[in-house]
């Protein structure tokens, strides 16, 4: 199946008895739909293929080059068969702070929709870390753990382990959709226990297919166990309803790969579930946003559905940008399959596989419009998308510390500083974990914060589980300052090949920076929800946050101010090229204005995106240091 590779064409609004005809091989049939205005995009003439898009089709499904160059002696891979290791759950990296020839090693990341982690799994991630990695693990910003450090020759030992406790790599990463998240409480209520349930649906529905995964790291056997989360949904009938045909184009005539055939999406997809009023996991930074609608019964009657959010952009390049998801609107429960599907495949088919920068849906939704997108997106699958329902306003929470669960049992939240669970010095996060899970088998969730929390928890427990951290020398969580607790930090340096400088190392002193100048002009009491990235592509997802840095050099970054503290909209560019030493000289100008001119109960955020760029700039010209304190 090749697709078009011409991105948008030509877009042009037709009355309600036209065909839609989409810029792919497979045009949809005639709609019988309710709709009355389509869209229909003309192909535009034929282009050579980009080399990423040829290298997936001549991939077999993702075996080749991938499978061969596992069995050379080479330390790593061909660049090939890097891209297609990807969609197996890995990262080609290497140390670039060490001299000499190229020390290859690999990152492994997991599929863990909804960030559930069973007490076996965390078991076998704590040794395979240990005897195969570099020692310590990585809660990532989209709910899973990943592991650093594993050697070529160690893959096979680590991938099959995990797969056969019940767990993947599969679709982790790659231009498929990845890990899909949800909000990490676990209280037992109808609203919250349906989020869950269709994260793990969502997950299960667009999974690659391909046998490729079984062939290269089982020798084509069966995984010991299924995956957790496909036994807890079976009886939704997944299966049936990922290859039921609707004969609009959704399904394509590929025996492998009917929902993405052999060229996948342009790019990669990200979804994210959550319950009104919960956006402990950046809902708006997602291609798919799905809220859970349930009746004053606690009944499911549907999903508010929003479209076309995402972080990555480039530095000097207008052309890319972070986006918030637009909302789409409101799909009942029995329609959400195919609605969900027709969303995916208006990617599939007209996103841009010419320009891989610009291949995100989010484009495709912001050149469309969202009105022209739901158009599309109904063309697909035959049902009129509905108005968006009223909802409870959102709020933000980390979901750290002690909580009741609802059910007698509790859960507690484990702050992580920027996800890395490890032991250095007389702070041993990594083996209290262990012994918690070990002494109480406590299943886990990842949190979108990077952090994790611990569940279903005997309140006769508490007292044990406290003093197990206190002994490996972890604070509580009322000791931490609010703003670490707030803040993210991608890995960046050594590692990252990406990265242009620091986030995660740097960080943690970027927060006592910050509180040291906080405590300095008597704002102790303000928290500022700060994210940190070591280069553009946002997988920190900075440009959400109050007040981000990203990285733009060797210890310099850019600014970025506005964003909502409940994580509703981007931030904009305030300073490029901020120099790591002249933080406290940016900052206290800034603050000063919010001091003099903020309103009642105003959050840092807020009060930068109502006076905007202009304002702030205009204001730090002028300003003396150390003039202002409140």
């Amino acid at each position: 199946m090749k697709f078009s590779s011409n991105g948008l064409a030509l877009l042009t609004l037709i009355g309600s008895t036209a065909a839609f005809t989409p810029s792919s091989v497979i045009a949809p049939r005639q709609s019988s739909s309710s709709s009355k205005l389509y869209v229909q995009m003309e192909a535009a003439p034929a282009k050579a293929l980009p080399k990423i898009e040829k290298l997936k089709i001549a991939s077999n499904y993702l075996r080749d080059p991938l499978k061969d160059q596992l069995q050379t002696e080479e330390i790593g891979i061909s660049k090939d068969a890097y891209q297609i290791m990807k969609y197996h759950g890995s990262y080609q990296q290497n140390n670039r702070e060490k001299r000499g020839p190229k020390d290859y090693q690999f990152m492994l990341r997991l599929k863990q929709p909804a960030g559930e982690l069973p007490p076996d799994l965390y078991r076998l991630l704590d040794d395979l870390s240990l005897n195969h990695g570099q020692g310590d693990l990585r809660a990532t910003t989209r709910q899973c753990f990943q592991m650093h450090g594993i050697l070529k020759g160690d893959l096979k030992t680590v991938i099959s382990s995990i797969m056969n406790i019940g767990s993947s790599t599969v679709g982790a990463c790659g231009d498929v959709s990845r890990n899909v998240m949800t909000t990490p409480a676990p209280f037992v209520s109808s609203d919250y226990e349906y989020a869950r349930e269709y994260s793990k649906c969502f997950g299960q529905l667009f999974r690659p297919l391909s046998s490729a995964f079984s062939e290269i790291w089982l020798d084509g056997e069966k995984a010991v166990s299924v995956e957790t989360w496909a036994k807890e949904v079976e009886h939704h009938n997944i299966d049936e309803k990922m290859l039921y045909d609707n004969g609009r184009g959704i399904i394509i005539p590929d025996a492998t790969e009917p929902i993405y055939g052999d060229q996948y999406l342009p790019r990669k997809f990200k979804i994210g579930v959550t319950v009104p009023g919960d956006n402990s996991l950046d809902i708006y930074t997602n291609d798919i946003g799905v809220v859970v609608i349930t009746n004053d019964a606690g009944e499911l009657e549907g999903f508010n559905v929003m479209v076309g959010g995402g972080m990555g952009r480039l530095h000097n390049k207008e052309t890319t940008f972070a986006r918030a998801a637009d909302h789409m609107g409101f799909v009942p429960k029995d329609d959400i399959w195919e609605v969900m599907k027709a969303i995916l495949a208006a990617q599939r088919d007209h996103g841009n596989r010419d320009v891989r920068a610009n291949a995100r849906m989010k484009y495709l939704v912001h050149t469309l419009g969202i009105e022209k997108f739901t158009k599309l997106v109904e063309s697909y699958c035959g049902i009129e998308i509905q108005p968006w329902r009223a909802m409870a306003d959102w709020k933000y929470n980390d979901w750290m510390g002690w909580w009741e669960q609802g059910d007698g049992k509790l859960f507690y939240g484990q702050h992580i500083d920027n996800g890395r669970v490890k032991d250095e010095g007389d702070f041993r996060l990594k083996s209290a974990l262990r012994v918690l899970v070990d002494k109480y088998n406590l299943h886990s969730i990842l949190s979108p914060t990077q952090s994790i929390i611990f569940r279903d928890i005997d309140p006769k427990d508490k007292e044990g589980i406290e003093q197990v951290l206190r002994e490996h020398g972890i604070a509580p969580i009322e000791e931490v300052d609010p703003n670490a607790r707030l803040a993210m930090a991608c890995p960046a340096l050594p590692l990252c090949g990406l990265a242009q400088t620091e986030a995660e190392r740097i960080m943690p002193s970027y927060i006592e920076r910050m509180r040291a100048l906080l405590t300095k002009m008597n704002l102790d009491d303000e928290e500022i929800l700060m994210r940190m990235t070591g280069c553009p592509n946002g997988c920190a997802r900075p440009y959400m946050a109050e007040l981000a840095f990203v990285g733009d050099g060797a210890k310099s970054y850019q600014v970025w101010l506005g964003g909502s503290p409940v994580l509703t909209r981007t931030a904009y560019p305030f300073m490029s090229k901020m120099d790591t030493d002249k933080l406290e000289e940016t900052m206290e100008p800034i603050l000063a204005m919010f001091i003099q001119q903020r309103q009642e109960f105003e959050a840092f955020g807020d009060f930068c995106h109502r006076l905007g760029a202009d304002a702030i700039s205009a204001y730090t010209q002028s300003y003396t240091l150390g003039s202002v304190k409140a």
